[in-house]
């Protein structure tokens, strides 16, 4: 078991600077850690205190436990999942696309660094692609993929029919009932009103540059 986490360490490793090299051509800042509790340093270290924060849903964000952090801190938080009603939550989505920073993961990114997420209402995709002053996005390397098509598969087929099972025990999301995933999990590229791929994005290009930050980790993340 030793040698097999040895050698997955060093191809994450490897692999992981030829992405931060790919992702700095396209104007992101990239890093690179070994594990999560690094890349939360880093994450904070990066969020000026005093500074409005705010995130959309993520997995990850939970589970290496950068939110208890932002709690903890001398932040401006603003958290949808503390709005009472509907309206209340999507008022709170809409302030997040004018906080200081927003985090984020990511569903995939290709090794020539292109960002792929796919979104159900949009807020995430919306504050990554502007609004927020900064963005940072904490990605496992288990999300790399070899092209930009790939990553959209992965993100379409993997993550969003897993995301679907997930959502159902939001109260403010109609537990998902007609998508393909639902069914059988299994994409099936619906039309369905409950459907997680309404907005499916890729960013390829960090248009002001450094505002997008990237931290790659070397574990497996998220979903």
């Amino acid at each position: 078991m030793q040698e097999k986490d040895n050698a997955i360490k060093a191809r994450n490793c490897l692999l992981a600077l030829k992405i931060i090299k790919n992702l700095q051509s396209r104007k992101f800042e990239a890093y690179y850690y070994d594990n999560a509790t690094e890349a939360v340093e880093k994450a904070l270290s990066l969020i000026p205190e005093q500074s409005s924060v705010s995130w959309g849903g993520s997995v990850t964000l939970e589970e290496i436990g950068l939110l208890d952090r932002i709690y903890q801190g001398k932040y401006t938080i603003i958290d949808r999942d503390k709005a009472q009603t509907m309206d209340e939550r999507y008022d709170l989505m809409r302030q997040s696309l004018l906080c200081d920073t927003y985090l984020t993961s990511f569903n995939a990114i290709s090794e020539e660094g292109i960002l792929v997420n796919v979104d159900s209402v949009g807020n995430r995709t919306a504050a990554i692609t502007f609004g927020p002053k900064s963005v940072i996005a904490i990605v496992g390397m288990n999300k790399i993929c070899k092209t930009a098509e790939d990553a959209v598969v992965r993100a379409r087929t993997y993550a969003a029919p897993i995301n679907v099972q997930r959502c159902s025990s939001s109260p403010f999301l109609h537990p998902p009932t007609k998508t393909p995933c639902v069914i059988n999990g299994a994409c099936g590229d619906c039309k369905a009103e409950d459907c997680l791929c309404s907005y499916i994005v890729q960013t390829r290009m960090c248009k002001t540059a450094g505002r997008i930050k990237i931290i790659l980790v070397g574990e497996s993340l998220g979903l």
